[in-house]
Formats: C-alpha cells, structure tokens, sequence
C-alpha cells in the first residue's frame, strides 16, 4: 500500500485532534450519533474507537468535520483582548468563572480533581492552548503532598507550574484545621506562619498559591457554616492567614446576623441559598479603600425569575416520583411531622422559593419536589391521586435554578449523565451571585493591575 499524500495526512491528524479534544467531553457513542445525526453515515461507537486507536484513519466529510467543531464551545466576547487574567481552582463547572470572564477576564489555569465535572468544565468553556493550563489536583501545583519537600523548593514549583495571573478564584471545601500534630522541628525555618496552622488542608493550598504569585486580588467562596465551623477556629486561621499574606479581606470585621459577606441567591434566582463570599486586595496596591460586599445590593435585578419561569413545559416521566419513593417521603414527613419536627422534604409551586439544591439531589430529590396536584388529605390509597404525585427537577431545571441558564434557555451543555449533573448543579454555586461580585471588583481590579505594571516598568 502507497504512502498516503501529506494534505491528507495532515487532514488526518487535524480530524484525530479533534476527535480526542471531543473525548475528554464525551463519549464515542455519542459522537457516533452526532454524526449520524448530522449526515447520515452509518457512524458507529467502533468506528470512532478505530480511528482512536489507529486501526483507521478517521474519514471525515467538510460538513462533519464542521459540525464536530461546533461541539467545542466558542471563546469569549473579548477574545483575543482581555482585561485581566485569573485561576480558577476547585473550579467545579466553573459557576465562579462565568463573572470574571463576563468582565473581561481570561482563565489562565483550570484546577478540578473531578472527572465528570471536568467534562462539563470543557464542554462549556474555552481553553487557548497557548494560554491555558488544566490541573487534577492541585497539591502537584503546591506539592503539599510531598512532606520530603522544602517550603522553598515548593514555591519555586509554584511559581513555575502557576501561570501569573491578576485574580485567584477558589471554592475551596471547608476542613478543620489541627494544631496540635505540628512538631518543633516542622516549624523550624518557616516563611510563613500558616504553614503550620493550615498544613493537611485545602486551604493551605490556596494559602501557598497567593504567598508564591501574589496576585491582586482574590475570591474564594465556601458554605455559610464556613463561620461557625469548629466553633470559629477555622473562620479565624483563613482570616489570619489571609492578612499575614498581605490582604485587606472585605467586610472581615462583620459578624452580625446582616453580614454581607453572607450572600443568599434567592435575590438572584428562585432559591434559598446562602453562601460566604472572601473578596480580598493586597493592602500594597491600595486599591481597597471603600469596598464592600454591602454594595452587592446595588447589583440585584429588579425583577427576578420566579420557578415557575424555570421549569420546562414537557418533562419526562422519569423523573416523577415512583409510587414506592414517594410513599416513604410521604409516610416520613407524617411521622416527623407528628414529632413536631415540620415537614421532610420540600414541595414547591411555580410560585414558591426553592430550597437549597444539594448534592444529594440525585437520591430522591426530597429538597425541591414540584407539585403535580397530589392532594395530601386524600393520601395515598386513591389511585387517582396518586398519579398526581411530584416530580424531580430535571437537570435541564436544575441549570436555570442555579444560573447558568436563563429562563428558557438551554445554552449551558451537559454531556454527563442525571446522577452526575445533580452532583455538579448540587455542588456550584449561584451564578449571577458571583458575576455580581466580579462587577463589584472589576475597577478595583483594573487599577491594581495598573499599579503593578507601572512599579514594573519603574524597576525596569
């Protein structure tokens, strides 16, 4: 067999690259019927697995070869000119992205440890090859993993494998932090005090990302209960540590029951959900004077979606309750509510504000259940009622409640399966909370950036 021409080769490989970069989304069945899809070609899952593992050249037409590209997603409006650049770690499905890069700003590192959020990460948001690193875990950008390593030897890593950016974002998860296990001899030599008082926590990861690149500015986000955990100690060491890094932290002093560091979605979306916001500057920069989250408010819509605007009008049967499930909600909210202990789950009309969606909601959806018209004084031995039993939010619904679809739309893809998008929708954040707060920034942010770059060019 003759060496194939090197226009075809190369058309070859350019289909395989795409081939792959569409893999790390999703899966080759549905590749497979995309195509079918798109030009009815007798696409099978094997015949993308021979083209992936070379047992097939892959043989793409002009117009497949076009519509597998529209499976990426685009760049943003100000691409290529971007204001700012950020990082955006235990990134999830990148909600808090979404309002940095709607100001301007451009991701320069992605950290997410989980696959299948990975993939909705990749099939949302674009990544410049040339300006975009993506990381697993984020202990191999810090090393904290690694006890045999120096402090030094791991910030010089950091500043090589971190790429330098204006803003760090981070979701970080809320851990204890334990004193008591650091030795003498640990402490010996120590750059920086948290070293110690966060060591063995995620937040010491973010802690020694901002000691090594020191960006501008920083958002880190984290549950409500993030201010009582361990009866305030861990509130207290990411303050402390966040100052000894040389940050203003926003509204640090608040405490009150009106603490706006305290943010609840339902003044954004149809949903209880409150959530803390750490918006900090570096002092030097002086760009601090005056901010706060209280401003927040400024940012509220004046007419906000309400649920019934988020729900899809033709819902499959599969996610209305199954008689056995919605008997065992039924019966436990009774016995509960017996005890005096309120109802077990939360049912909701077109008009109600939702509760908080969590991870969990895959189980049985118990949080947020949408009224089909069971009437609970007939029970449930009336089979006519019973069919009118509740149903699941769809994930489609589930994208709405959280922002990143608007009432209507269906622009945010999912490419994972139910149980993987309620884990995700579950585990993010309030959308237009975070792009409300990047709005807040974005001047401050600016004039940092500015700061920086003139005491360059004067040392220079």
């Amino acid at each position: 067999m003759g060496k194939l021409p090197e226009s075809l080769t190369n058309a070859h490989e350019e289909e395989l690259t795409l081939i792959r970069q569409l893999l790390e989304i999703y899966d080759q069945q549905f590749i497979a019927d995309y195509l079918n899809n798109t030009l009815p070609n007798n696409r099978s899952r094997e015949t993308i697995n021979r083209w992936v593992n070379g047992k097939l050249p892959p043989s793409l037409s002009h117009a497949e070869f076009r519509a597998l590209q529209e499976l990426l997603p685009k760049p943003p409006a100000t691409h290529p000119k971007y204001d700012f650049d950020f990082i955006d770690l235990f990134a999830g499905i990148g909600g808090i992205r979404r309002g940095f890069e709607a100001i301007g700003g451009r991701c320069v590192l992605t950290s997410e440890w989980n696959e299948p959020a990975v993939r909705t990460y990749k099939a949302n948001y674009h990544s410049d090859p040339g300006h975009h690193v993506f990381n697993t875990d984020i202990r191999d950008l810090t090393l904290s993993h690694h006890e045999d390593v120096s402090e030094k030897k791991a910030y010089r890593h950091i500043d090589q494998v971190v790429p330098d950016h204006d803003v760090l974002l981070a979701g970080f998860p809320c851990q204890p932090f334990s004193i008591a296990g650091v030795s003498k001899k640990n402490a010996l030599g120590r750059a920086h005090g948290f070293e110690d008082k966060t060591q063995g926590t995620l937040f010491f990861d973010v802690a020694r990302i901002l000691a090594a690149k020191q960006p501008a500015a920083f958002l880190l986000e984290n549950v409500k209960n993030l201010k009582s955990h361990d009866k305030g100690k861990t509130f207290k060491v990411i303050i402390e540590t966040l100052e000894e890094l040389g940050y203003w932290v926003a509204d640090a002093e608040e405490f009150g029951s009106d603490d706006p560091k305290i943010i609840d979605g339902q003044h954004f979306v149809p949903q209880h959900r409150e959530r803390i916001v750490l918006v900090g500057f570096r002092k030097d920069l002086g760009v601090h004077d005056g901010f706060t989250l209280r401003d927040v408010e400024a940012e509220f819509p004046e007419k906000k979606p309400k649920l019934k605007d988020i729900l899809e009008k033709k819902v499959d049967d599969k996610y209305i309750l199954t008689p056995k499930l919605w008997e065992y909600l039924f019966n436990y909210s009774l016995k509960h509510k017996a005890k005096g202990n309120g109802f077990g789950y939360g049912l909701v009309t077109g008009k109600d504000i939702a509760r908080t969606l969590s991870a969990r909601y895959y189980k049985d959806g118990s949080e947020i259940l949408i009224d089909r018209g069971f009437d609970h004084a007939k029970g449930l031995h009336d089979p006519k009622n019973l069919v009118n039993r509740p149903r699941r939010l769809t994930p489609r619904e589930c994208a709405r409640l959280m922002g990143y679809d608007g009432p209507g739309e269906a622009a945010f893809r999912i490419p994972v399966s139910d149980t993987q998008a309620y884990k995700q929708f579950g585990n993010s954040v309030v959308v237009p909370v975070f792009a409300a707060v990047a709005r807040l920034m974005k001047s401050r942010i600016l004039k940092a950036k500015r700061i920086g770059q003139g005491r360059v060019n004067k040392a220079a």
